[in-house]
């Protein structure tokens, strides 16, 4: 899932926007009015500059984007839906909640019948069927994948007496047992005010994005309870908890926001658009951060998809610009910039992707490191429920590490929790 909290000046700019997308906009030139189209998004998609980019290529539209914090905005989806009205012309669904609204086809836009069969071919084929409803109907375009990486810093590792060449730091932990005693021995060095790890929701993720199943079999089958994958993830994110290598901090709230300005860990999980936060919110950091492998190798979390509601009134547009912004061009833009890996198969062997460096990171040749990730990584199916028991799971592990319930009390309830929301 990538991240839920929108920037403050686009809080702002969304307490003045319409309920609902479409309609007219600002006048042109020539005094005809603009159609404005609404894109809602959540986190870091890294369009604005493609917005801009887009509207002097389309001077007859107007785009606002409204961003809201992913739990917020995916909910808002389903209420917008259910009362057929309020929902933005371009919803982005990332893929937790994708199950959810592909089982409701008959409320968006089927971009075959718009011309999306004529760009198949830009995704790999498992990306196409995530967001392909039972009965054929097409409700996104693909943005983004989640391949997996290391981020840490630098400098907190030479003062733990740790390696800090990505590559001897790999070579610590290709497992994630190997990563918790690497953090105990960061732990041991007794650095004041920081710790290994931001918090448990990074970590649990990660590791369950590595299993061939997680919350779902290929049959809409829930099977939390069953697949041992699902407990292992969270034995072993609580095993760092206890091993005192968490920063106890939680995940997209303001002081994990304020965590990677004042160094309050020096390593988190991440998948390619963890690196936008980073950038983001670390900006007195630069260089100090660099990335490695992830303890396993491979992984996937994350990936969002671009819908179009039915209710909406410019369909057309919408998707030229859905079309438009999910191309291969843009796709690398957004990954140089933000750090968002493409979903365009094209671009994974395209000297574009390979061969770029970021600066951000100590001129870590992400786009090798990421290639290579999404080449290996094992894909899971996502049933209509993954985004809310994930997060039922989430909140489990923030009570063990709060002190408020042990291991198997958490779990416990958060499989009643589970029940609850099937």
């Amino acid at each position: 899932m990538r991240g839920m909290i929108a920037p403050a000046v686009t809080a702002l700019l969304v307490a003045t926007l319409a309920a609902c997308g479409g309609g007219g906009g600002p006048a042109t030139s020539q005094g005809t009015a603009k159609t404005k189209l609404v894109v809602a998004t959540f986190g870091e998609f890294g369009y604005q500059s493609l917005y801009q980019e887009y509207e002097k290529l389309h001077p007859d539209v107007d785009i606002v984007e409204r961003v809201t914090a992913a739990e917020d905005h995916h909910r808002r989806i389903a209420t917008n839906l259910a009362t057929g009205k309020g929902a933005a012309d371009i919803e982005a669904i990332e893929e937790g909640w994708i199950g959810q609204f592909k089982a409701q086809p008959d409320r968006f836009a089927n971009l075959l019948d718009l011309g999306a069969d004529k760009l198949k071919s830009r995704w790999p084929d498992w990306k196409w069927q995530t967001s392909l409803s039972k009965d054929g109907k097409q409700i996104g375009l693909g943005t983004d994948v989640g391949g997996m990486a290391m981020c840490y810093r630098t400098d907190l590792f030479k003062q733990a007496g740790l390696p800090t060449d990505r590559d001897e730091v790999s070579a610590l932990w290709p497992t994630w047992d190997g990563y918790i005693e690497t953090g105990k021995k960061f732990a041991a060095a007794k650095l004041p005010k920081t710790a290994f790890f931001d918090g448990p929701v990074v970590m649990y993720r990660s590791i369950l994005g590595q299993a061939d199943v997680g919350l779902y079999d290929n049959n809409d089958t829930v099977v939390v309870e069953t697949n041992p994958a699902v407990r292992a993830a969270y034995d072993k994110t609580i095993e760092a908890i206890n091993a005192g290598l968490s920063a106890k901090i939680t995940a997209w709230s303001a002081n994990w926001n304020a965590g990677f300005q004042r160094g309050s860990f020096a390593t988190i999980a991440c998948p390619s658009w963890m690196m936008g936060f980073i950038q983001e919110q670390a900006k007195n950091a630069a260089g100090k951060w660099d990335i490695a492998k992830i303890p396993g190798g491979t992984g996937n979390w994350g990936g969002s998809f671009l819908t179009m509601p039915k209710q909406g009134k410019n369909q057309q547009k919408a998707f030229e610009l859905a079309s438009w912004l999910t191309a291969p061009e843009q796709q690398a833009k957004v990954f140089r910039n933000k750090g968002n890996f493409p979903s365009t198969s094209a671009l994974y062997s395209d000297p574009v992707i390979t061969d770029f460096k970021n600066p951000f990171f100590n001129n870590a040749p992400v786009g090798k490191i990421f290639s290579e990730s999404v080449a290996t990584m094992k894909v899971q199916y996502l049933g209509p429920k993954a985004g809310d028991i994930n997060t039922a799971i989430n909140n489990a592990l923030g009570r063990v590490e709060q002190g408020k319930q042990s291991p198997g009390d958490a779990w416990s309830q958060a499989m009643v929790e589970v029940k609850k929301i099937l």
